[in-house]
């Protein structure tokens, strides 16, 4: 067996290493990702960060690994660190050096060896990131071998920090120097809470003057509920000597010399000095961030118009319900004729119709029934625990005859009727867009039968929708007849709450089943000769939108699109695109394209080549769903891509779950190591939004900020009005 060769500046390395102040107990948690993105990427048992000590070697993070003998002298990775470049041994039991080393021939049965060593700084080694086998590999390309290295300096990228932060604890830069001017509250304590020093921000939040430092505890500076739960945390940092471990809250309850109470969002850091702790708090007020949730929420679920609930608030509804199960009777009320009455008298009287009949229906709604403008002239009413027929049928007959009372509408006495179709759970259906879709239908059915009428939904129209319908042929139809439409998902900076753009997400308004979500037909479009077709569509419809918002006050606003593979593959797909950028009179940087690696995968140089074309134009290019598949690394590197969208499956389990929380901090460690921007996906709690803030990701997407909704109601949120015809 081959020992390892010692450093002639091995005092300097070792020095170097202690620098880290790592623990060889515990490791190093921010590795811990890594070495399971290396172990998952290179389908290997094991992966490891190893770092070599004077006699022994230690783990700083692990996967994979058993009982092993870490003496300096069998080390592989102490071999490894002997080297500039990669180290990779294919079958150990024939190698030179590694045959009769115990890790071979012992219980380890190590066949083979990857590792790439680690520096410090000044380019002193440290250890190595290694992937290990109990079975020999010859195959080990020049690819792999790249993709190893590249996931080496992410392991770099966190041992610095970890320096960074060890040695930043033991000398903490002049409070004057580093937070006197900041616009973010800084306060410096003790570890008997006495305030050290506090900037203007903090005492203009909490009412104070600057010498009232002298006499207040930091901990008064607290909601009364929370300070046990903090003071308890303060304790315990204060007897291990490390807040290390110990479960820091993000947000935190402030109380003003007022004793009135703000919530703040919460960090809390600690170093020594001269054998005490010290602590720092940085607050942020989130009573801003509050209304602007509020007011997403709002814009999320209610009817700007009526007031009522909006299309997605009674998707949720039924759905929540179908769930629970509980049985319940949906109403579809369609206003009989409502466009000529806009078209002759205006969008104003139209509007106060409206409002009308909200007013109406709300009458006749139950206390836990919910009520809803689907859009446009059309109605929902969820009725729960209603399945008796002949009661349903009469809560409809009193639904059209309210909707018949006379109207007088600014002196102008009108008359106008609707249409209404039934379905009641579970009878009739077992999922809420199935409920929903059965009283389209029966709607349909009764505005078939002339004005004024109500059906109530039975089996055979099921029946005969299936028999007219023929998926393919439908589609063709819905190309022909434009039944496509797109709604807009926003997308905002996470740092400001600003929209800074959105994903326009493709909808079928289907004249019989209603409005159809991209599950319901994507993969059948995908599959079919219609997808080039689409596409095209899409990019046209969503550029025109996009011109029409930037020139009326969103004047940096960015659309993201996403692209079909079979436009890779049908005509030119780069004068496609800049054709419709030219057309509408849009600078490349108003559009981002999506692609997913599936289409990226598909066909790796047609893919490629027009990628990198429309890049060079300007174009951003978005590598959505990442984090699901198995090869986004060497992607990254090679792929023309500016930005990477953070899966929604990790994200939303992200603050529960260690292994989600750990790959999004994978994937926004690896952004940035490649200077992409980041967006993540699924972002539903205030919660989520503060945890990936902080971990540095720029703009976030999801319910939070507002579900995919139509063009009038996107506009809303960027405050743009359209002009209204008036009645002369």
């Amino acid at each position: 067996m081959k020992c390892p060769a010692i450093f002639p500046n091995e005092p300097a390395r070792l020095a170097a290493l202690a620098n880290y102040g790592l623990d060889e107990q515990q490791g190093l948690q921010s590795l811990e990702p890594v070495v399971r993105i290396a172990s998952r990427m290179f389908d290997m048992p094991v992966s490891a960060v190893n770092m070599i000590g004077n006699d022994h070697v230690f783990f700083a993070a692990s996967t994979g690994v058993g009982e092993v003998d870490m003496g300096r002298d069998v080390s592989f990775c102490a071999h490894a660190i002997n080297q500039d470049d990669v180290m990779v041994v294919p079958d150990a039991r024939t190698d030179d050096r590694f045959h009769d080393n115990p890790l071979v021939t012992g219980a380890a049965n190590l066949r083979f060896y990857a590792g790439v060593p680690l520096h410090s700084p000044e380019g002193l080694a440290l250890g190595a990131l290694c992937i290990i086998d109990d079975k020999p590999h010859h195959d080990f390309s020049d690819e792999d071998r790249t993709r190893l290295k590249e996931l080496s300096k992410m392991v770099s990228d966190r041992l610095e920090l970890q320096r960074i932060k060890f040695n930043s604890e033991r000398e903490r830069p002049d409070f004057e120097n580093y937070a006197a001017s900041s616009s973010t509250p800084v306060i410096w304590f003790d570890e008997k809470r006495r305030i050290i020093e506090w900037n203007e921000a903090a005492i203009k939040s909490f009412g104070y003057e600057r010498y009232d430092k002298n006499i207040l505890l930091f901990d008064k500076l607290i909601a009364p509920a929370d300070r046990p739960a903090l003071n308890q945390l303060i304790n315990q940092a204060i007897a291990i000597g490390s807040l290390n471990g110990l479960q820091i809250p993000t947000e935190i309850n402030g109380r003003r010399q007022d004793a009135n109470e703000l919530h703040f969002g919460f960090s809390l850091f600690c170093w020594k000095q001269a054998g005490q702790i010290k602590f720092e708090a940085i607050l942020k007020d989130l009573t801003e961030h509050q209304r602007e949730k509020e007011l997403l929420q709002q814009q999320a679920n209610q009817d700007a118009l009526t007031g009522l609930a909006n299309r997605a608030r009674f998707y949720r509804a039924v759905e929540d319900t179908v769930i629970a199960p509980l049985p319940a009777t949906v109403f579809i009320i369609d206003l009989d004729g409502f466009k000529d009455i806009n078209d002759t008298l205006g969008h104003r009287v139209g509007d106060e119709i409206l409002r009308e009949i909200a007013r109406r229906l709300n009458v006749l709604a139950g206390e836990n029934s919910v009520l809803a403008r689907m859009g446009g002239d059309e109605f929902a009413m969820l009725i729960p625990n209603l399945t008796d027929a002949q009661k349903a049928t009469q809560l409809a007959t009193d639904i059209l005859r309210q909707v018949a009372q006379p109207l007088n509408v600014h002196g102008q006495l009108l008359r106008i009727t609707a249409s209404c179709g039934l379905a009641s759970a579970p009878a009739q259906a077992q999922e809420a867009m199935e409920l929903v879709g059965d009283a389209d239908l029966a709607l349909f059915k009764a505005k078939r039968a002339g004005r004024g009428q109500y059906f109530l939904f039975t089996a055979d129209l099921r029946a005969e929708a299936v028999a007219r319908r023929r998926y393919g042929l439908e589609l063709h139809r819905a190309v022909d007849e434009g039944e496509f439409l797109l709604f807009y998902q926003p997308q905002i900076s996470l740092a400001t709450g600003k929209v800074t753009g959105a994903e326009a997400l493709i909808r079928w308004n289907h004249p019989k089943r209603g409005l159809l979500a991209p599950a319901a037909f994507l993969p059948a479009l995908e599959a079919g000769p219609l997808a080039a077709t689409v596409g095209s569509w899409v990019i046209n419809e969503a550029c025109a939108q996009t011109a029409y918002w930037r020139r009326n006050g969103a004047a940096d606003f960015r659309m993201g699109i996403n692209l079909f593979s079979a436009q890779f593959r049908t005509g030119d797909l780069f004068a496609e695109i800049i054709e419709a950028l030219d057309r509408h009179g849009l600078p490349p940087q108003a559009l981002e394209l999506e692609v997913t690696e599936n289409i990226v995968l598909d066909n790796d140089e047609i893919i490629f080549t027009m990628l990198e074309r429309l890049r060079n134009y300007g174009l951003a290019i978005a590598f959505d769903d990442f984090g699901t598949g198995y090869a986004s690394l060497s992607l990254l590197k090679t792929y023309p891509l500016t930005r990477i969208k953070i899966d929604r499956s990790f994200v939303q389990n992200m603050l529960t779950s260690k292994r989600d929380a750990a790959v999004v901090g994978a994937i926004l460690d690896m952004a940035h190591s490649f200077n992409l921007e980041t967006i993540a996906e699924g972002i539903e709690t205030n919660e989520l939004h503060i945890a990936l803030l902080n971990d540095k990701c720029d703009e976030g997407q999801g319910y939070l900020y507002g579900k995919p909704m139509p063009a009038l109601q996107f506009e809303k949120m960027l405050g743009i009005t359209r002009a209204r015809a008036v009645a002369s």
